[in-house]
């Protein structure tokens, strides 16, 4: 898989954790830079973490469902895909609570990051460089959280449905290249 394709993925999986990165620069509109990175810091490692775990449970998989595989990245995708862009369809209620606690954070880094763990299993399927991939998906993810925070403070939550649409939209067109490149190249 090349680059461009990881760093597309990349960007369709971090929009969850922009909007957490909004958020939290609206609810913390005095956020100090340590905090910011270390949010980011967070956001970015869990988004890291993840692809990489079900890249381990892709590759044990692989072998038996090689004939097939192509099938099952293009139905994962296009689920997480069509999952984001029904979730930003929700209405939201606030929530007041503190991003910056350590319980808290792990909590949204990981809950903002168990699509990228679906998307490891298609890696392992697919034979990905692992390493490439999740150092794209960190750095990604933590920078997509440091201007998510800065946005946040300066402009408010405009956005955010509008970007998770887009996300679940970029992950749906890669499950179609993958799907397409396997039955007719």
């Amino acid at each position: 898989m090349e680059i461009l394709t990881i760093f597309l993925i990349a960007i369709g999986l971090c929009f969850d954790s922009f909007a957490v990165s909004v958020s939290t620069g609206l609810i913390i509109k005095d956020i100090k830079i340590s905090q910011t990175l270390k949010v980011a810091t967070f956001l970015g490692f869990f988004q890291a973490l993840m692809p990489f775990l079900g890249w381990l449970v892709g590759k044990k998989l692989k072998e038996y469902i090689a004939n097939f595989d192509h099938w099952i990245a293009f139905a994962l995708l296009l689920i997480i895909g069509g999952k984001m862009i029904f979730e930003s369809m929700k209405n939201e209620e606030e929530k007041t609570f503190n991003p910056l606690k350590i319980i808290v954070l792990i909590g949204i880094s990981i809950a903002t990051s168990i699509d990228a763990f679906v998307v490891g299993i298609t890696f392992g399927l697919l034979n990905i460089s692992i390493l490439l991939a999740v150092l794209i998906i960190g750095f990604v993810t933590f920078s997509v959280g440091i201007l998510g925070i800065y946005i946040g403070r300066k402009t408010g939550n405009r956005f955010g449905n509008k970007m998770e649409i887009f996300g679940g939209i970029v992950l749906i067109l890669i499950g179609i290249k993958i799907l397409i490149e396997h039955l007719f190249f």
